[in-house]
């Protein structure tokens, strides 16, 4: 059977096929990783979160409707779970708490492509990808989910604000100022190593 299209794949899910599912969570586990690493500052709860993610789709999947697109849906659950997990663990949603180098390396972004050319360019990228992701911590949490969504996941103002809740102009005004704060961010720290 080919499982190449979500409708195929739920359908199969929903058939009986359960072993169908790890197909889903490969396909989908970028998505839930992005949303579940922007939104929760603590490394070790990220696991757990992603799981407890990808029970809640597997016990809703019948409800699926097919309204939206099914990343949408799914990115939802996401970002619903970890705001229930905010709340629980009363945990600050504008404070990052610091990460270990080495669990940094393994969450790094992916927007910036590997330098190719001198050790000394791949050094060069690697400390741009950390200052990035570094900046990308500080900037308050709805606006550095959306620009996570939008530039990561590569969705539509209209799915973000699916996700959120919000209506996809605020979507549209709060990718502005997350990528003002990140503009802002990254000029007063170049220009500060500058002097």
């Amino acid at each position: 059977m080919n499982l190449s299209d979500d409708k195929t794949l739920i359908e199969s899910i929903l058939g009986g096929h359960h072993t169908d599912f790890a197909v889903l969570i490969e396909r989908y586990q970028g998505l839930v990783a992005h949303v579940v690493a922007r939104m929760v500052p603590r490394v070790s709860d990220r696991d757990d979160l992603c799981q407890d993610i990808f029970i809640k789709i597997y016990r809703n999947l019948g409800a699926f409707q097919f309204r939206s697109k099914f990343s949408t849906w799914i990115a939802t659950i996401a970002h619903n779970t970890c705001l229930n997990y905010l709340e629980k663990k009363r945990v600050p949603l504008y404070q990052d708490l610091q990460v270990a180098d080495d669990d940094a390396e393994t969450q790094s972004m992916e927007w910036i492509p590997s330098a190719e050319g001198t050790p000394l360019d791949r050094v060069e990228t690697r400390d741009l990808r950390k200052t990035l992701e570094r900046e990308i911590e500080q900037i308050p949490l709805p606006y550095r989910e959306i620009l996570v969504l939008f530039h990561l996941e590569e969705m539509s103002y209209e799915e973000i604000g699916e996700i959120m809740n919000l209506p996809a102009g605020t979507v549209k005004s709060y990718l502005f100022r997350a990528r003002r704060f990140l503009r802002d961010r990254m000029l007063a720290l170049y220009h500060m190593e500058a002097v």
